[in-house]
């Protein structure tokens, strides 16, 4: 994965680095998610996101594992994450993310990518996705960075699947419907038809 530098990347770039090998040599299952795990399919690089995925009874042994490694914890009041500071740059282990259970299957799931020349477990880009428009409300409605990961990832994306997998979401119907409108995603289903057709 070739890596494009400016001041907003390199730390986070940085910081991946270490986290990976930190959870690799403490033996924590983790799967790197959110935009960086996007963005080692072809999607844009990430301004500020880094974020590490663990079962829930790991997220203190990632947390450790990042600490040993010489970064600063936080635990926030929320009831799905602990943080990691690499200097300024901040690392969200979450362990209850929106829409996907942490169970073996997210795991089976990820692949084996080499991010920024590091063999990494990367989270499926389906369960990626889910997780982003799942996590989307009224006071959180950020369809930007969505539109971004789409746009260049979307021969890889099951659009079927993740239009199931979020239905219950109304934010999430209303992206599929503007990403349709703008030509990035497959056209909604019609009343009575059994299969949606491409714009």
């Amino acid at each position: 994965m070739k890596m494009t530098r400016n001041d907003s990347f390199a730390p986070l770039a940085e910081a991946c680095r270490v986290g990976v090998a930190a959870l690799r040599d403490a033996r924590v299952p983790f799967v790197l998610a959110g935009s960086f795990a996007a963005w080692a399919r072809g999607g844009p690089q990430p301004g500020k996101d880094l974020d590490f995925m663990v079962r829930p009874q790991h997220a203190d042994a990632a947390l450790a594992a990042l600490v040993e490694a010489g970064m600063r914890a936080e635990r926030p009041p929320e009831e799905w994450l602990v943080k990691a500071f690499h200097g300024d740059t901040m690392i969200d282990i979450i362990f209850r993310p929106a829409g996907v259970d942490m169970d073996d299957a997210v795991f089976e799931r990820a692949e084996l990518i080499a991010v920024l020349a590091v063999e990494t477990p990367v989270m499926a880009l389906e369960d990626v996705l889910i997780t982003k428009l799942m996590a989307l409300n009224e006071h959180s409605l950020d369809y930007g960075s969505l539109l971004g990961i789409v746009r260049a990832c979307r021969e890889q994306i099951d659009w079927t699947g993740l239009r199931r997998r979020t239905s219950s979401s109304p934010y999430a119907r209303a992206f599929f419907a503007l990403s349709a409108e703008l030509g990035i995603g497959p056209a909604q289903p019609q009343p009575g038809r059994g299969r949606m057709e491409a714009v």
